[in-house]
């Protein structure tokens, strides 16, 4: 009994120097892991800010785009006047945004998506009190999705940076949105203009 006694002891030391020699190399392997992991978690936030900077790049290059047939083929003098608004914040906020993402490493796409694309080819065959009405009726659905985005980039974004373009740039769009429900309201709430 005594042989086994020591037998036992004996494999119960082993044991424990053998996992004591292993926990250094544990604890190793669980911080690159977590450091894996958080850098895994990292990119997944970066690429939720280079998601919304390239839709707000190309929401940009829309809205100068349709501000400039805006400006041009409306009617009514506050729908024109809004449409050059749209191309002055608009460009500028395209150069602010450039700027940020020139120095956060990110190339941002050089022209409107599809979707925008119909959009503009639907109103420029447009004219008119017709033309005016679609135009303020797709501003104000654009820029309350608009607001959307650009608060929740502000207030959840993690790349500083982008973040930050998104604080200074919602205030515009806000300031856009209540403008064009103006404008639609005034003309008849976007059935005639």
């Amino acid at each position: 009994m005594k042989m086994q006694s020591k037998v036992n002891t004996f494999l119960a030391m082993a044991c424990l120097g053998v996992f004591a020699g292993l926990s250094p190399a544990i604890v190793q392997a669980q911080d690159a892991g977590g450091e894996h992991m958080d850098t895994g978690a990292k990119k997944m936030m970066k690429s939720a800010d280079t998601a919304f900077a390239m839709k707000a790049a190309q929401g940009g290059m829309a809205e100068v785009k349709l501000g400039k047939l805006a400006a041009d083929k409306a009617s009514n003098p506050d729908v024109k006047a809004f449409g050059q608004q749209m191309v002055d914040d608009h460009s500028k906020a395209n150069d602010d945004l450039k700027s940020t993402a020139d120095k956060e490493g990110m190339t941002l796409p050089s022209d409107v998506n599809a979707k925008q694309q119909a959009m503009y080819d639907r109103l420029s065959k447009l004219s008119g009190a017709a033309f005016d009405r679609a135009y303020v009726n797709d501003m104000v659905k654009d820029h309350e999705e608009d607001v959307k985005e650009f608060q929740r980039e502000a207030n959840s974004g993690k790349d500083a940076q982008i973040k930050d373009f998104a604080s200074r740039t919602l205030p515009v769009i806000q300031g856009h949105l209540d403008k064009i429900k103006s404008i639609r309201a005034k003309t008849g709430g976007g059935s005639s203009m």
